[in-house]
């Protein structure tokens, strides 16, 4: 007996030690503890009232040893069902003989001490689960043993009911009562086993589910098994604490919003810090969340005049306009002539201009039969030069022309090399050669009589043309 005694507490130590919870994971379970046998006062008695009457009568009518005397291994199946074996041992000192012919006298003898030992299968439902408690845990079994009652030994077929009360998940207090109905004939101790009735009372501890991260959520239900996480998740973290689980937070080491994935916003404009260029101050999702106090459309922080409307390409500040005249000095081709927008930037040659160019184009004066300049046309080429700087943008034509005395040949280089004198001066007082261009049209083109003087005068002529 001391050693089975030490086999039972090197069990319980093991069973503490690797217990879990639940049967669904903890498929295991280990009970042990005392048993009593009723003396067979319930297959004794006449009437189903006297069986049952002193059901509680320890003193009178149960065996019991004063140590371990119960084992119990079993294995939950599924559904609310375990499977399990139960082995005891007990030294009967209390039994009931055969029945008297007294009605309700069912005297009590010692048999002399005869050792019970039991072997029994055991097919357990459960209806703790039907009771969605976590405490209470009734059952009812039923099964099939072998019972040695000193020199006797007998079959049984078992039933009963059972509660345990579990303490924590994984351990609890059991107690049973089994109804073991023998097929023996006779009462007589040593020679038949009676039917009798058997209680249980011990401790239960449940095991076998592997939990590896230690969070309490058992491998088959934890969603991270290898992570300690919480029961909200399935066992997986969170380690901001800010109530989304790691695997869905985009910034798991930062308490932040459901509406970011996790992520915080810290100015609260409406932009994930992860995303906002501009994390302390409360800005525009279209600029990353980064303020534009000219609602330009250029950042604070990029724009050089922050106050003031511009486009980016001039970093947030207005393109200037030196001239005035409403067309940007980068698209102005006379930033500091004011002039006109269908001429970009540049003042537009009028009629007016082009009849005071011409009227003076008509005193220019040359050398007899030479393309050299009299002294006095010098300030009407001066004045010309004058006129074509305010129009820098604008291409102009000299055309030089004859009277009809001379050859048609000579007139027609005359007239070119008189044109060409004029623009080379042109140029020479800086008006662009591209600008610039010249031809020769000899007596061809007559605006006069060569037949007098004055007419001869007449064609003798420079002109000026606006090249569009």
């Amino acid at each position: 007996m001391k050693h089975l005694n030490k086999v039972l507490v090197t069990l319980l130590m093991f069973a503490g030690l690797s217990s879990q919870a639940q049967d669904s994971n903890n498929k295991w379970a280990i009970s042990f503890g005392a048993n009593a046998v009723d003396g067979g006062r319930v297959s004794a008695a006449s009437k189903i009232e006297d069986q049952f009457s002193q059901y509680f009568d320890a003193k009178a009518y149960w065996s019991i040893i004063p140590s371990v005397s119960a084992l119990s291994v079993s294995r939950y199946v599924g559904d609310n069902f375990s499977f399990g074996v139960t082995g005891s041992v007990n030294k009967i000192n209390k039994i009931v003989g055969e029945r008297l012919t007294i009605p309700g006298d069912y005297p009590v003898v010692n048999p002399g001490d005869l050792m019970y030992y039991g072997v029994d299968g055991v097919i357990k439902y459960s209806f703790m689960n039907a009771l969605k408690s976590k405490v209470l845990d009734p059952s009812a079994h039923i099964g099939g043993g072998y019972t040695f009652l000193g020199d006797a030994s007998a079959g049984t077929v078992n039933g009963g009911l059972g509660l345990t009360l579990w303490f924590t998940e994984q351990v609890g207090l059991s107690l049973t009562s089994t109804y073991k109905h023998s097929f023996d004939d006779t009462r007589t101790p040593n020679v038949d086993v009676a039917t009798h009735m058997q209680h249980f009372a011990g401790l239960t501890f449940k095991f076998g589910a592997s939990d590896k991260d230690g969070d309490g959520i058992y491998d088959k239900d934890d969603t991270c098994p290898e992570v300690a996480g919480l029961k909200e998740f399935n066992g997986c973290p969170d380690t901001d604490g800010d109530g989304i689980e790691d695997s869905k937070d985009s910034c798991p080491n930062e308490a932040g919003l459901a509406e970011f994935q996790g992520c915080p916003d810290t100015d609260q404009d409406g932009v994930a810090d992860k995303d906002d260029a501009c994390v302390d101050v409360f800005g525009l999702k279209s600029l990353n969340g980064c303020p534009d106090a000219d609602g330009d459309g250029v950042t604070d922080k990029s724009d050089k005049c922050p106050d003031v409307k511009g486009p980016k390409e001039n970093a947030g500040c207005p393109w200037p306009d030196r001239d005035g005249d409403g067309v940007y000095d980068k698209d102005d081709k006379c930033p500091d002539v004011k002039g006109t927008v269908a001429n970009k930037g540049c003042p537009e040659v009028s009629d007016e201009v082009m009849k005071k160019l011409n009227d003076y184009a008509k005193t220019i004066l040359f050398d007899s039969g030479k393309s050299s300049f009299k002294q006095q046309t010098y300030p009407v080429l001066e004045a010309i030069t004058a006129i074509l700087k305010e129009y820098p943008n604008s291409n102009f034509s000299l055309e030089g022309h004859t009277d009809s005395d001379g050859k048609d040949a000579a007139n027609q280089t005359l007239s070119e090399n008189r044109a060409g004198a004029v623009k080379d001066y042109l140029i020479e007082k800086g008006i662009a050669s591209s600008r610039l261009s010249s031809k020769g049209f000899g007596e061809t083109m007559p605006i006069d009589s060569n037949k007098t003087k004055a007419g001869k005068a007449n064609n003798r002529r420079t002109e000026v043309k606006l090249v569009k």
